[in-house]
């Protein structure tokens, strides 16, 4: 598989994957995203739980019947939008689109985020933990919702002594957003 460099117009091999480019010109494509996976360069070692195989990251799907957690966060504000879960597919769409791609567990089926609202998220960075089985996928959020709900956060409430409090407004209205 090749992979496309959007900055310098460059075909990346599949077997090379590295992208020698500063990290602040690598935007949205899988080649870039692995290499900021990897550190700079290839100076630090990963940990023994993110095993390389081809030059691609391992992670964990044989934990937790084959889902891993992704923690969507705003890649510039730090703000946590949602929680998802990703298989090895989910994986390897998003690595290959730069789009998060995520498994849906009530419609068990593969899901491009803002396939229906257009409210996709590009891929900046992706975090992977110490055991290789959750990942933070920072993300440039486009539309300016990731809750289907129109939220621009799934963690628009709060607890209060009174209950769930709404601590935002939303930025669509679903009902129009979602009519079928």
């Amino acid at each position: 598989m090749d992979f496309f460099c959007e900055k310098y117009k460059e075909k990346v091999s599949g077997e090379k994957i590295r992208c020698s480019h500063p990290k602040e010109y690598c935007k949205f494509r899988s080649a870039c995203i692995i290499h900021f996976m990897d550190g700079e360069q290839g100076d630090n070692e990963p940990e023994e739980a993110a095993k390389k195989e081809g030059g691609m990251v391992t992670l964990q799907f044989d934990k937790n019947n084959g889902l891993l957690p992704a923690i969507v966060q705003d890649y510039e504000t730090k703000e946590v939008l949602m929680l998802a879960y990703i298989n090895d597919l989910a994986w390897e769409k998003t690595l290959e689109t730069g789009k998060a791609h995520y498994w849906s567990r009530s419609r068990n089926k593969l899901w491009l985020k803002g396939e229906t609202s257009g409210h996709l998220q590009r891929i900046r960075n992706i975090l992977v933990d110490c055991d290789a089985d959750t990942v933070v996928y920072q993300i440039e959020q486009l539309g300016g919702a990731a809750c289907h709900t129109g939220h621009r956060s799934c963690f628009y409430r709060k607890v209060s002594r009174e209950g769930l409090q709404t601590i935002d407004k939303p930025v669509f209205d679903p009902e129009e957003v979602y009519r079928k």
